[in-house]
């Protein structure tokens, strides 16, 4: 995979994570251990995210 497909398989990821997010929190009676494991996750893929773009520059 190219570094470039591969940043676009993170963003998706990332947006996959925030709607999973957001439905969670959209439900009276949401699980906060899973949506802390799903924003750790988010950020670690933004973190990634941001290593490869600034490596691609």
């Amino acid at each position: 995979m190219t570094t470039e497909g591969h940043i676009e398989a993170l963003e998706r990821r990332h947006r996959d994570l925030d709607r999973k997010i957001e439905d969670e929190l959209s439900h009276p009676s949401h699980d906060d251990l899973y949506i802390a494991a799903l924003k750790r996750k988010k950020l670690e893929i933004k973190d990634e995210l941001s290593k490869l773009q600034l490596s691609d520059a």
